[in-house]
């Protein structure tokens, strides 16, 4: 395993093979994926830390999903990979399903967890008020959004019986630096949907049963504007799925993978 700092970004990099790409969502990193290390054996692996989330420096200005999208391109084009699986969760599903779009030649197959295509409009005005109290409250405000966040966003199984899953939820929200999370959250509020139905490769969608941000309707709709897709609903799964069902998670990522190579 090697980690590089490349355009300014952060990236874990490990294994041999076809190229596996992995993008993660809001208040996540290069560690949402590590659960799921196992079944990519035999692959390629880069896991980006995006502008400002993780290890990765905050951007210079503000973000959107259209820089998110040139960033990941950015690295795959530096480590010389014309072609990869796509992994996304939660906002890193947006920023993979407008990379398919913009760079279809790239993406061999996506495993969406958490996917959604934007957010509703409901939900913008709370995004925007979290990154305000991000960048203003500094850590003491990353814990209270931790907080929330693991009260919100897993699932009641996993709060009761998997309190590691709920200090690893907890522990990457509150390691975001909070100006890079506010970066991030305002690029999250207005983020707008990909043409998803020129997406055209294989595509996995994964959602829990208890996730509020990609409700099991809402992903099912995805996936009627996707050809060549397929829905898993895990029980008992919040918005976490690597973190709070890491097995089963893996077990679809494997079938999948070995249908799409």
């Amino acid at each position: 395993m090697a980690t590089q700092i490349i355009t300014n970004l952060a990236v874990e990099i490990e294994g041999e093979g076809a190229a596996i790409v992995c993008v993660h969502g809001l208040g996540g990193s290069s560690n949402t994926w590590t659960p799921l290390l196992p079944v990519m054996q035999g692959y390629r692996v880069v896991r980006i830390d995006l502008p400002g989330s993780g290890r990765s420096a905050n951007a210079d200005t503000a973000l959107s999903i259209a820089q998110m999208v040139e960033a990941v391109a950015a690295v795959c084009r530096h480590l010389g990979i014309s072609s990869a699986h796509f992994i996304g969760h939660s906002m890193g599903t947006i920023v993979c399903q407008h990379l398919a779009i913009r760079y279809p030649q790239l993406v061999l197959s996506l495993a969406l967890f958490g996917p959604l295509t934007c957010p509703p409009d409901a939900a913008r005005p709370n995004i925007i008020a979290r990154a305000a109290k991000a960048g203003s409250g500094g850590l003491p405000a990353m814990q209270e959004i931790a907080d929330a966040i693991v009260a919100a966003a897993t699932s009641q199984e996993t709060r009761a019986e998997q309190p590691a899953a709920v200090a690893l939820v907890r522990e990457s929200v509150m390691r975001q630096s909070p100006q890079g999370y506010a970066q991030s959250c305002l690029a999250l509020a207005s983020a707008q949907p990909a043409a998803i139905e020129r997406i055209g490769v294989p595509t996995l969608l994964v959602t829990g049963d208890q996730d509020g941000v990609a409700p099991v309707a809402a992903v099912k709709e995805m996936a009627a504007r996707i050809r060549s897709s397929r829905v898993v609903v895990l029980a008992g799964c919040g918005h976490w799925p690597t973190f709070e069902k890491p097995v089963h998670c893996g077990a679809e990522l494997n079938s999948f993978l070995r249908m799409a190579a």
